[in-house]
């Protein structure tokens, strides 16, 4: 059985990240979607919001979980003998770095292998980031992401 690893903060999942996740959930027999902490990164949602909003986009699916990990994702591919870690890619920007975090888990687990899906052509603009920012001023984010998402933000902002 082909398991994969979709890692990511999720602050919040988009229609972007969705798109990644339907089509690895086709390649691949089981699919977990991680949600983590980034160190770097202040986060809008709670851990425990993010984790809901992803349970919630992913219930039509049957071969897809949600977990959360706060560690080492190698740990955790390791751990669950999980060895294909799935990562989306929207632009040349995002390689680069996607590149970089693919050889530093490689050296560590040399059995985890990363698989770049690239996101289809009308998400490729869509960041949690930039929905956060139209979300804080009021502006309309049900074209990026579902609409227990953009409820969520009104109940945040409210």
């Amino acid at each position: 059985m082909k398991r994969a690893v979709y890692p990511g903060s999720f602050d919040p999942i988009t229609f972007g990240h969705i798109d990644i996740l339907d089509r690895a959930s086709r390649i691949f027999d089981e699919v977990t979607v991680l949600v983590m902490n980034n160190i770097n990164k202040r986060y809008f949602f709670s851990w425990e919001e993010r984790c809901g909003l992803v349970k919630e986009a992913i219930k039509k699916y049957r071969n897809v979980k949600a977990e959360t990990y706060d560690g080492l994702l190698v740990e955790y591919a390791r751990k669950n003998e999980i060895n294909v870690l799935v990562r989306g890619l929207r632009a040349v920007s995002d390689f680069e770095y996607e590149l970089q975090m693919a050889h530093m888990n490689k050296a560590m687990c040399p059995d985890l292998e990363t698989v770049f899906l690239m996101t289809d052509s009308k998400y490729s603009f869509i960041s949690s980031t930039v929905v956060r920012e139209v979300a804080k001023f009021g502006g309309d984010v049900s074209l990026w992401v579902p609409d227990y998402v953009a409820r969520a933000f009104e109940k945040k902002y409210k």
